[in-house]
């Protein structure tokens, strides 16, 4: 390391802990607000281990993460502005301390998870590969997501796949209060031997050691050597939070901290390299300058106006949603498996930015959908470990990237298992960024019970998903809509979750119109009536025109609405509808209980109350799991019989 590196790396590392320490003081007056977590301490890793990457080099972080944005690049008072909560903020004061990001410098994010960024390194990582870059990604993660499932899912799949990541550990011996070697069993190192992947260590105070190491690691992984994996064991010179009163620290502890405080210790090399003190004093009082400057600058900004609260929830609309065949030919008819896989074929054919990833899609999928794509569309159709916190954070970080991937959850109960990359993931990264990430992607999934599959492998969850603000929740019942929504979904800048219902697979309806896309967020009337509406979704929509049919031979003129997408809700076709009709059932496979009917009951008792006639009902499965047993599974599920009745009722009143 030559000493015009050495002195950028002292810059940088003075930056750093110049930056905290007037964090600090803020955080301590009030001015900024939520919580704050400094890297004092550990500068020498981030510097070193950012020093010569690229900016198109991608780096993922922790809640520790203002020493690695620093180190990658980001300006102080952008990041002043963002922890002070301002417009002009990094993240335009949508993120704040935990989740401080700048993608276009390839910071895709601090992240208040412990190990949440690690599957997104590894989509990121996998984007990089396939676009035939030698560009990486550079993972910091602390010791503690050590003990995190998403850290052995991510680490497996890298290795796997032999991705350009580098896994940085920030072991600084504290896993928030508890100590390091209380808390795993084995050494990262012993861990490393399992992936098979090459583990070294490095005195992570020590800024010239750092650079040497990851330079060398940097150029291997570069090179394709696949992933690897570099502990630095460091320090923690604050608490786990400001405001920690860090009781359990001993005064031994306090000693290591101050004999090898990082900062001290470069200006130690700065003078065995024949840097005289007159250069590293001129540092200081620059940055102490730039600070001052970035401070004040961001304290004068305005705070973030009401007006905007709901700004970068969700991406732009495609401009072009349709592309439409002019011929007048009826479609004929297809089954919805058929449209499904028709569907990915036409988008893996139509963007070569599109692949689909899951376990066992390369051989079919377990209901043969993907059969024959792998084939079609080598390296673009790829098979998964059954790891699905890293299928979902594939992609995440592939769609930041710069893909549009298209991943498959086997079944919709599994979506427990990866919650956290969908809820606070997927669904928050373009929010907390300030509109800075992209997040096109889509999570295919199924349901269905009725065939006694079991408490673990039945539910319907559209409303856990609907819950959550930034995602886009999709449901179609038929084989056109299953096709031209799948298209529209896949074209959409946000996240979608597309729901199938297993027990549609088979059944036949009229075919999609190549090419054609149905745009999200518009129902459709499935069948027009006067006297009462029913609106469904999914397989319900089936049993409500059945429950329709049987109505109309007793006189009574039912109106469907097939809502196809649960997010965004059209609305305005269901109040529409009540308009014309006076009475509105809702009919879903879900538990009735708290679920989307609940929703849409709320919306007629409201805005479409002077159209009521007769009370709301609510037609669901009952509140309890799924049974096994298939007498009480017929029991439990909602029917075309219960759905007549409750219109029966609404008529009579």
């Amino acid at each position: 390391m030559n000493a015009d590196d050495l002195i950028r790396a002292y810059r940088l590392m003075v930056t750093i802990r110049s930056f905290e320490e007037a964090a600090g003081s803020l955080y301590a007056t009030g001015e900024i607000p939520g919580f704050v977590h400094l890297s004092i301490g550990q500068e020498a890793t981030a510097v070193g281990a950012c020093l010569h990457l690229r900016t198109s080099d991608i780096i993922t972080s922790t809640h520790r993460g203002h020493g690695h944005a620093i180190a990658k690049g980001l300006d102080l008072y952008g990041m002043f502005a963002e922890l002070m909560g301002r417009q002009t903020g990094t993240c335009h004061g949508r993120g704040g301390s935990m989740h401080i990001a700048d993608p276009k410098l390839g910071i895709f994010g601090a992240n208040g998870i412990v190990a949440a960024g690690l599957p997104i390194a590894v989509g990121a990582a996998h984007t990089l590969k396939a676009q035939g870059r030698d560009d990486l990604v550079l993972a910091f993660f602390g010791d503690g997501a050590m003990a995190q499932g998403a850290f052995h899912e991510s680490v497996n799949l890298a290795a796997l796949w032999g991705l350009p990541v580098i896994f940085l550990c920030e072991n600084n011996g504290y896993s928030e209060f508890s100590r390091t070697d209380e808390q795993h069993p084995v050494t990262l190192s012993q861990r490393a031997m399992g992936y098979g992947l090459p583990h070294q260590t490095v005195d992570g105070n020590d800024v010239i050691a750092v650079v040497s190491l990851i330079d060398t690691v940097v150029a291997e992984v570069r090179a394709g050597s696949g992933p690897q994996i570099v502990e630095a064991m460091t320090l923690r010179g604050r608490g786990h939070y400001e405001g920690d009163p860090q009781g359990y620290r001993d005064a031994e502890d306090s000693d290591r901290l101050v004999a090898s405080d990082p900062v001290e210790r470069t200006r130690s090399a700065l003078s065995v390299a024949g840097v005289n003190s007159a250069t590293w004093e001129q540092i200081d009082r620059e940055v102490a300058a730039a600070v001052v400057n970035a401070i004040d600058r961001a304290s004068a900004d305005p705070e973030r106006t009401p007006s905007s609260l709901l700004d970068d929830v969700s991406g732009p609309v495609p401009a072009a949603l349709s592309a439409i065949s002019s011929t007048t030919t009826p479609p004929p008819n297809m089954r919805y498996s058929k449209a499904i896989r028709t569907a990915l074929a036409d988008a893996l054919e139509d963007d070569d930015r599109v692949f689909l990833a899951g376990i066992d899609v390369g051989g079919g999928n377990v209901f043969g959908l993907t059969r024959g794509l792998a084939e079609r569309y080598p390296g673009r159709v790829l098979d998964t470990p059954i790891s699905e916190t890293a299928i979902t954070g594939l992609a995440v970080g592939s769609s930041m990237a710069g893909s549009r991937p298209i991943v498959e959850i086997m079944y919709l109960d599994f979506i427990g298992v990866c919650f956290d990359q969908i809820m606070n993931q997927a669904a928050k990264l373009r929010y907390m960024t300030g509109g800075g990430a992209s997040l096109p992607l889509v999570i295919r999934t199924q349901f269905g019970s009725g065939r006694s599959s079991g408490s673990q492998h039945s539910q319907s969850l559209e409303v856990l998903l609907a819950h959550v603000p930034g995602l886009k929740v999709v449901m179609p019942a038929t084989s056109a809509d299953a096709y031209g929504l799948l298209r529209a979904s896949i074209d959409d800048e946000s996240p979608v979750i597309f729901i199938e219902h297993r027990l549609l697979y088979e059944r036949e309806s009229p075919g999609p119109i190549p090419g054609e896309r149905v745009p999200l967020g518009v129902a459709r009337i499935a069948r027009p009536g006067t006297d009462a509406t029913i609106v469904a979704w999914s397989r319900m929509v089936g049993d409500a025109l059945l429950a329709a049919d049987v109505l109309a031979e007793e006189g009574i003129d039912v109106e469907v609405i097939d809502l196809r997408t649960i997010v965004p809700l059209d609305r305005a076709m269901v109040l529409e509808s009540l308009a014309r009709t006076n009475r509105l059932l809702i009919a879903h496979d879900a538990v009735r209980d708290f679920g989307v009917g609940a929703e849409l009951a709320a919306l007629a008792a409201n805005e479409g109350f002077w159209s009521l006639d007769a009370p709301v009902l609510r037609v669901g499965a009952a509140a309890s799991p799924a049974p096994y047993s298939p007498s009480l599974e017929r029991a439990w599920l909602p029917s075309v019989e219960s759905i007549v009745h409750g219109v029966r009722q609404q008529v009579n009143m």
